[in-house]
């Protein structure tokens, strides 16, 4: 079977919004933006920062300046229609800059700490005002030293590897489909009238062509060919590592209430589309009271580009079950 790939994306920080990527790099690059190496901490003990805390966050806006290789984020300033709170930050910091303008600190995400470099609140203190009491910004290099290790059905137990990932809550690749939001939608607007964006679910690579929730027995995937003939960016343009990527389909992605939240607006509807999935997508036998919608990635090999339209096909089917461990 295969499927073309739709629009990709990054989301820089962590449960911020996200910034539409063509193409994306699994690899270290200094032509791409990177995913989830960012993330806001509570301070002084640098635990992780996300919309499950406060659905605001998703109001908080980075935006890349090819020319200066920069990221502007931004956001909503409190008490104010107009004015919005803003820093800059390079996309890419050499280890010079961040010797320069970083401290190394223990962040921490769920039950796990990680050495992360933390910018000094002089680039970022306005955002205290954003969340109301003091935060900080942590960054993790997609080459640490120190790399935070996959663990559950990414460990090297699971895959026969070791592999890694910065700050994405479990593993580096969401992968969705189109027919199957669309089926969710379907049966959201006849519950209540709703229509939601797949961004909602925050995935990194998108598919068009398969059947609505057959990606529940992927177990690998391969994205290869030529994109699409209207897609503006040449491949050899970007990046780093072969053109296509090679992925391991390691689990399917459990569900908390994040999806309920607009991306937009970061108002957060009391039942959906929470209620709907989990009146029939709560299909994992190891995560039983969770609904699920995607499925978690591992990239094989040294990574790999990818860009919209490349073709998608599955190498290989069979049955998941979640393991639980953080």
């Amino acid at each position: 079977m295969a499927s073309p790939c739709r629009p990709h994306v990054s989301f820089p920080l962590v449960s911020t919004s996200v910034l539409l990527l063509i193409p994306l790099s699994t690899r270290a690059s200094t032509d791409v933006i990177p995913d989830r190496q960012w993330m806001w901490v509570t301070y002084p003990d640098y635990k992780f920062l996300t919309i499950r805390n406060d659905a605001r966050m998703t109001l908080i806006r980075p935006s890349y300046n090819t020319k200066t290789d920069t990221l502007t984020i931004t956001a909503p300033a409190p008490n104010s229609m107009d004015e919005k709170l803003e820093f800059q930050i390079p996309a890419h910091p050499s280890k010079e800059w961040l010797g320069e303008n970083t401290e190394i600190v223990p962040a921490t995400v769920w039950s796990t700490t990680t050495p992360a470099h933390c910018y000094s609140p002089t680039v970022t203190g306005s955002f205290n005002d954003f969340f109301g009491k003091e935060v900080r910004l942590v960054y993790k290099p997609p080459m640490s030293d120190s790399p935070r290790a996959l663990v559950g059905n990414g460990s090297k137990k699971q895959i026969g590897r070791d592999a890694s990932t910065c700050f994405a809550d479990l593993f580096p690749v969401l992968v969705g489909s189109e027919k199957s939001i669309a089926e969710l939608n379907e049966r959201l607007e006849k519950a209540e009238g709703l229509n939601i964006d797949v961004r909602r679910f925050r995935p990194n690579i998108l598919v068009r062509g398969t059947e609505a929730w057959d990606e529940d027995r992927w177990k690998s995937i391969s994205l290869s060919a030529k994109p699409a003939s209207n897609s503006p960016f040449p491949w050899w343009k970007f990046g780093m590592g072969k053109r296509g990527l090679d992925l391991d389909v390691v689990a399917r992605c459990a569900r908390c209430h994040v999806p309920n939240v607009d991306p937009e607006s970061a108002e957060e509807h009391k039942r959906q589309p929470w209620d709907t999935l989990m009146k029939y997508r709560r299909v994992d036998p190891g995560i039983k009271f969770k609904p699920c919608f995607g499925m978690l990635c591992v990239p094989r090999g040294n990574g790999g580009q990818i860009e919209l339209g490349m073709k998608l096909e599955v190498k290989a089917t069979g049955e998941h079950r979640y393991i639980i461990g953080m």
